[in-house]
């Protein structure tokens, strides 16, 4: 249900029509204007790549956002040969502050791999490993046993995913047997929880068992699916309300999708949607884990260890 392309040339979503380079796991500095064949290797970047390669269900790589948080590009002087016979003159920090991030030019000599630039950020002593943090939505997820943060993912608003891929069983692609996304509901004035997460369910199951961002279908497509619980929940100590979805695929065991929807405890307290994922197949997590990581949900900074999240507060609904 999530898969990584290979490093390569792609449009620029944030300055098209740019080219900009995608080292297989993020964003990197390197922009080139587009060409429309192959062309040799050039001094300023490594040669071009074929367009997006058929992918899993995904879309294509997004602009680095709010929650890039395993790669980070490394700020360097930039040290340039003046001449032989001057020696070398260093450039002064000046420009050299987080806020300033050049792309590759001719003028200057750059590696022909821009992974050379970019380092994997290490994670803090201090993170915990078993939190995931929403923080524009002010919550914290649990990361259970068998499941892991999301890395090397295109998505920015997926936060945590099981840690192995499989080929997808229908068009080409690497899958994950279990997602979870968080994001804040936009595009609507609707108030109401049960009403956005009865719209939302539909485009969950799509985006994990349909078509994916290119047009590909991993699983072969949707073939039905089954309503199997539809309840108001307390959600981080707030109401919300849960659908859950079985769906059948043409290929593969299908799965299970699950759209849980409730108000921010920050800022205008704006909805959020928490959508999470589920293979029924048997090397994937048990179902029971939506359960749990719907229970453990809380706004950001409560310590308490049950955080008051997550019983019950309506009854289930089965057609």
């Amino acid at each position: 249900m999530s898969m990584t392309p290979p490093p390569g040339w792609y449009p620029d979503p944030t300055a098209p029509p740019t080219e900009r380079w995608w080292d297989g796991a993020a964003w990197t500095e390197h922009r080139r204007q587009p060409q429309n064949t192959p062309a040799a290797p050039q001094a300023f970047g490594p040669p071009v790549e074929p367009p997006l390669p058929a992918m899993g269900p995904q879309r294509p790589p997004a602009a680095p956002g709010r929650r890039a948080r395993t790669i980070a590009l490394a700020a360097a002087g930039i040290v340039l040969v003046a001449s032989v016979a001057t020696g070398a003159v260093l450039l002064g920090r000046g420009g050299d502050g987080p806020h300033t991030r050049t792309a590759p030019t001719t003028s200057a000599p750059t590696p022909k791999d821009p992974t050379a630039t970019a380092s994997s950020a290490e994670p803090t002593p201090t993170e915990d490993a078993s939190t995931a943090v929403d923080q524009l939505d002010g919550i914290t997820l649990p990361v259970l046993d068998g499941w892991q943060k999301a890395e090397n993912v295109v998505d920015d608003d997926m936060l945590i995913t099981t840690p192995r891929t499989y080929d997808c069983p229908g068009d080409s692609g690497l899958c994950r047997h279990g997602t979870v996304v968080s994001r804040t509901v936009t595009g609507t004035d609707e108030t109401s929880p049960e009403v956005i997460a009865k719209r939302d369910i539909k485009d969950a199951a799509n985006a994990s068992y349909d078509k994916n961002g290119i047009n590909q279908q991993p699983f072969g497509g949707i073939e039905s699916h089954q309503q199997i619980a539809a309840r108001q929940t307390a959600v981080a100590g707030r109401a919300g309300y849960l659908v859950r979805w079985k769906v059948k695929t043409a290929k593969g065991p299908g799965g299970y999708v699950q759209s849980v929807v409730f108000p921010s405890s920050v800022g205008s307290e704006s909805l959020v949607t928490v959508r999470i994922t589920v293979d029924a197949g048997k090397d994937a997590p048990p179902l029971s884990d939506m359960d749990r990581i719907v229970k453990g949900i809380k706004a950001a900074g409560d310590s308490r260890s049950d955080g008051g999240v997550g019983s019950s507060i309506g009854p289930t609904v089965t057609p």
